[in-house]
């Protein structure tokens, strides 16, 4: 599959690595790009933009915080206006209830799929692919994904 991954911080640059690991076709970008070096290393693609990930089937993000993960959706050639229609938006982040359901809608009207897949564990178990992911979403959308939620470790949905 082909996927945009967004935030290369510890975490996301394990999940990212188990990603590549794993077979799929990612592109990276990150706001410090030499974050970015090692996974290029291992075959990741570097990208400019936060438009540029989103040229793909899916985009992961794994940010900061709220504020973080609202300037890279709803930003300037954020996700909301760069993701085709069709392709999904997985949000790693802890983010708060409040601007999940705001990404959810966002995502629904533009004709995105959205799944909150937030991952608990620390940055070795990460690198590992060994994290827990708890997700929630449309059925359907989750299951285009399983691919990628067993790369990045053990999966539970929400129900």
């Amino acid at each position: 599959m082909k996927i945009g991954f967004i935030g290369l911080g510890q975490m996301g640059a394990g999940m990212a690595a188990s990603l590549l690991k794993a077979g799929h076709e990612v592109s990276v970008y990150n706001r410090t790009r030499t974050k970015a070096d090692k996974l290029v290393a291992r075959g990741a693609k570097a990208v400019a933009s936060v438009s540029d990930a989103c040229r793909s089937d899916a985009v992961i993000t794994m940010l900061a915080n709220d504020d973080a993960v609202e300037s890279i959706v709803f930003g300037e050639d954020g996700i909301i206006h760069s993701l085709p229609v069709g392709a999904t938006h997985i949000s790693s982040s802890t983010i708060s209830v409040a601007l999940s359901e705001r990404l959810a809608a966002a995502h629904a009207k533009a004709g995105h799929r959205f799944i909150a897949a937030p991952v608990f564990g620390r940055p070795d178990v990460a690198a590992e692919g060994k994290l827990f992911v708890v997700v929630g979403g449309a059925p359907d959308a989750i299951e285009a994904a399983a691919s990628l939620f067993a790369a990045i470790g053990q999966c539970r949905r929400l129900r």
